[in-house]
C-alpha cells in the first residue's frame, strides 16, 4: 500500500542533542562545517571551515590536531580569510590566502601555488609573524601553518576556510 509522506517540518527549528541547528527564521547555528554539493555536479563540493591555533604551528578545527581532509583525486582551491593578533593587543595580522592543492590517488597532499594579500599589517617592529600552506602532513590532510619570531607574546590566528574541491583524476 502507497504511503504519502510529508515534507520535514519542526516547528520552531531544529536540533541535535539540544543543541540547536536550524532556527525558526530557517538560519543554520552551531554546525562545525558546512558542505555544499550540487546534485547535478556531484563531482564537486564548496565546505566551510574555521581553524586555529597558538603561536608556531599547524592550525586545527578543533584546538588540537584535526586538519581538513581533501579527497583523493582532487583538485582542491582553497581561500582563507586570515586574523591574527597578539595578547597585548599591540599588533594584527590580516591577510588573504588562495592556493590550488591537488591530492593523488594514495592522498599525497602537494600545493600547487599560493598567493597571499596583505590587508593590515601592525606586526610590532622586530617581530615576525608569517602563515603558509601546510601540505607535508599525514594523507589527505591540509591545513595552514604558522610561525612567530622577535617575540614571545601570544599570537592567537583564526582562518575562515573555504574549500572547493573538485574531483581529478
Amino acid at each position: 500500500m502507497a504511503v504519502n509522506l510529508k515534507n520535514f517540518d519542526s516547528t520552531g527549528g531544529f536540533s541535535v542533542g539540544r543543541t540547536q541547528i536550524v532556527d525558526e527564521l530557517q538560519n543554520f547555528e552551531n554546525i562545525n562545517t558546512l558542505k555544499i554539493q550540487n546534485s547535478n555536479f556531484t563531482n564537486s563540493s564548496t565546505t566551510k571551515y574555521i581553524l586555529s591555533g597558538l603561536n608556531t604551528g599547524v592550525l586545527s578545527l578543533d584546538g588540537g590536531s584535526e586538519q581538513i581532509i581533501l579527497p583523493n583525486n582532487t583538485i582542491n582551491f582553497i581561500t582563507g580569510t586570515v586574523a591574527a593578533s597578539n595578547d597585548s593587543g599591540g599588533g594584527f595580522y590580516l591577510v588573504k590566502i588562495e592556493a590550488a592543492v591537488s591530492v593523488d590517488s594514495i592522498g599525497d597532499v602537494s600545493s600547487l601555488g599560493q598567493l597571499t594579500t596583505v590587508i593590515r599589517d601592525t606586526i610590532p617592529t622586530g617581530q615576525e609573524w608569517d602563515i603558509n600552506v601546510f601540505d607535508t602532513g599525514a594523507d589527505n590532510r591540509f591545513s595552514f601553518n604558522t610561525t612567530r619570531t622577535g617575540t614571545t607574546n601570544i599570537i592567537k590566528w583564526v582562518v575562515s576556510t573555504e574549500v572547493v574541491s573538485i574531483d581529478w583524476s
